[in-house]
């Protein structure tokens, strides 16, 4: 054999060993066998990827590319007609935030005509469609929250407005 074949087998068993002996959490070990390193790694990118997304990661399908889903952080799309309700409907309280982007209005309190308590409120549209469950509303006392009948009439008289305005502008 010779030189050359002991050469080949010696440098053949050095690299074994070098690359056995780095096993162990660092090195080639975990690059090419996916040592717990690896996997710890894996996990966390996969924690970070769910905490940013919202929601379970690698559950996605062809379908969802013909899904008109979106990301959290971009705009929602507001109902015009309930968007425009609930500012008439609650107009005696003062604007203090509003972004029809995210289909957010929040008030100051104010008190509504004929009556003695004070209110605020913070009206939610989260959905282009009329329907109630695309408002969400939710009204504060200066002692606490309001009673559910009073943000159930609020909100029947939110929806009621923006049937009336969805029907003028039809007859338009």
């Amino acid at each position: 054999m010779g030189w050359n074949g002991i050469s080949r087998g010696g440098i053949l068993l050095g690299a074994v060993l070098v690359l056995s002996g780095c096993g162990g959490g660092f090195g080639f070990g975990n690059f090419l066998g996916g040592g717990e390193r690896s996997r710890a790694e894996v996990a966390e990118i996969q924690e970070r990827d769910r905490a940013q997304a919202g929601g379970v990661v690698g559950q996605s399908t062809i379908w969802d590319l013909f899904s008109n889903a979106q990301p959290p952080s971009t705009t929602v799309e507001v109902n015009k007609y309930l968007w425009n309700a609930s500012l008439e409907v609650l107009d005696f309280l003062p604007v203090q935030s509003i972004d029809p982007f995210s289909g957010v209005i929040v008030t100051g309190y104010g008190t509504p005509p004929g009556g003695g308590r004070a209110y605020r409120a913070a009206v939610l549209v989260n959905d282009p469609a009329l329907d109630a469950r695309s408002l969400n509303v939710a009204i504060m006392t200066r002692n606490g929250p309001a009673s559910r009948d009073t943000i159930r009439a609020v909100e029947d008289a939110i929806l009621t407005r923006a049937r009336q305005l969805r029907i003028r502008d039809r007859n338009l």
